[in-house]
């Protein structure tokens, strides 16, 4: 396998899920070998984790781009490409900091399903792990979807249990993501979402959806087109 953020070649591992999670999400054993090694596997060179190595993918496979990510950003492809990244989108964000068009707002602070910004204005919305966070992902992707330009996209990831449908967090203990004891509001989840993903995305408004894989079911990243 290669890093598509740097080119790296060489992977470290470490499990990140623990206990009292697994309890709450009620993991079957593969399912938590396959969230750890989406959060837990990541490049020597760099420090993405898998997940953030499929967004980078994710980003290229959209646009064409043959080559890293930390070359695309300093491509002429990309030289006016107006980028929102909606919460630091983990080791991407510093490399995606680079291109002069981009703009970082953080949620909750910067409210998901209210953005200040001007429709039709944006030409790239990424997000990484932020969606399950929020109380209404549709609106939340409604939102990314009115400040996107005629042919803009919005890429994300979310952890998706693929064996099972999405549901609300509504009504059950409060589960929170992030490190274990760490119970900040942005770490607070509110959907765990299953295969069915694709019905928020075009809920929302999208009229096309596709997701890039680099592994199954550990490296999946969605994209949805206006």
């Amino acid at each position: 396998m290669i890093c598509h953020v740097c080119g790296g070649r060489e992977f470290d591992f470490t499990e990140v899920l623990w206990t009292q999670l697994i309890k709450e999400w009620q993991l079957a054993e593969y399912e938590v070998d396959y969230i750890n090694r989406q959060q837990g596997l990541s490049c020597k060179s760099c420090g993405s984790n898998l997940r953030s190595i499929a967004l980078a993918k994710g980003i290229l496979n959209s646009y064409g781009f043959k080559g890293t990510l930390s070359e695309f950003v300093d491509s002429s492809q990309v030289a006016d490409l107006k980028l929102l990244e909606i919460n630091p989108a983990g080791s991407l964000t510093q490399i995606l900091g680079r291109m002069k068009a981009h703009r970082l707002v953080t949620y909750p602070a910067y409210d998901m399903t209210k953005l200040a910004i001007d429709s039709s204005s944006i030409d790239l919305v990424v997000h990484s792990d932020t969606l399950e966070h929020v109380d209404n992902p549709v609106t939340a992707l409604s939102e990314c979807r009115r400040v996107l330009s005629v042919d803009g996209r919005c890429i994300f990831t979310v952890p998706i249990i693929v064996d099972r449908l999405s549901r609300s967090r509504v009504g059950l203990p409060k589960s929170f993501h992030g490190i274990q004891n760490e119970s900040a509001n942005d770490y607070f989840v509110q959907f765990e979402f299953g295969m069915d993903i694709w019905k928020y995305v075009f809920k929302a408004g999208f009229s096309k959806m596709t997701f890039h894989c680099i592994e199954y079911p550990s490296g999946l990243a969605i994209e949805a087109g206006v």
